[in-house]
C-alpha cells in the first residue's frame, strides 16, 4: 500500500483505501510521513517543497496581537484560578466564621489580582517576563489544588 500526499488538501491518501485522490497527490516515503506528518518537531510547521512534498519549517513568530491574546488568556486563567479564595474569604466573613486566609495573605491576594488586571496597560505587556508574580503561598496552594 503506497502513501500519497496532496499539497492542495494537506492530506495523505493510501492507494487501495482512498477511491480517488487529488490531481496533485505525489508519492511520499514512510520516513517523510513519520518525520513531517506523524511526529513533527516542536516549533516547526508544515510547508511544501518544489515537488509538492511536505517539509517542516520554522514557525513564523507570533504577531503582537497574537502575543497579547495569549497574555490576556493567561491573565484570565490566573484570575479564575484564584477566584475561589476571594469567594471563600468573603463567604466566611459574611457568615461570621474564622477566615482561612490571614489579613496579610488576603490583601496580598487582592493586590496580585489587581496587578493582573492592570498588566495589559503596562508598557512591558505582553512580555512573559513582565507577568505579575503570584505570592509564593498562592503558587504553592494552587499547585496542590
Amino acid at each position: 500500500m503506497s502513501r500519497f500526499y496532496s499539497q492542495s488538501t494537506g492530506c495523505v491518501y493510501l492507494s487501495g483505501i482512498n477511491p480517488s485522490m487529488p490531481s496533485d497527490a505525489v508519492p511520499i516515503t514512510e520516513e517523510r510521513f513519520i518525520a513531517v506528518i506523524g511526529n513533527p518537531a516542536p516549533g516547526k510547521v508544515r510547508s511544501h517543497d518544489a515537488e509538492g512534498l511536505p517539509v517542516l519549517i520554522d514557525a513564523a513568530p507570533l504577531s503582537v496581537s497574537e502575543l497579547s491574546d495569549l497574555a490576556r488568556k493567561w491573565r484570565d486563567e490566573q484570575l479564575l484560578a484564584s477566584q475561589w479564595l476571594v469567594d471563600r474569604d468573603r463567604d466566611e466573613e459574611a457568615a461570621g466564621r474564622p477566615l482561612s486566609l490571614s489579613i496579610e495573605d488576603h490583601q496580598e491576594l487582592l493586590d496580585y489580582r489587581q496587578e493582573l488586571r492592570d498588566w495589559p496597560a503596562s508598557t512591558e505587556f505582553p512580555a512573559d517576563t513582565s507577568r505579575p508574580l503570584a505570592p509564593g503561598w498562592l503558587m504553592r496552594m494552587l499547585a496542590g489544588a
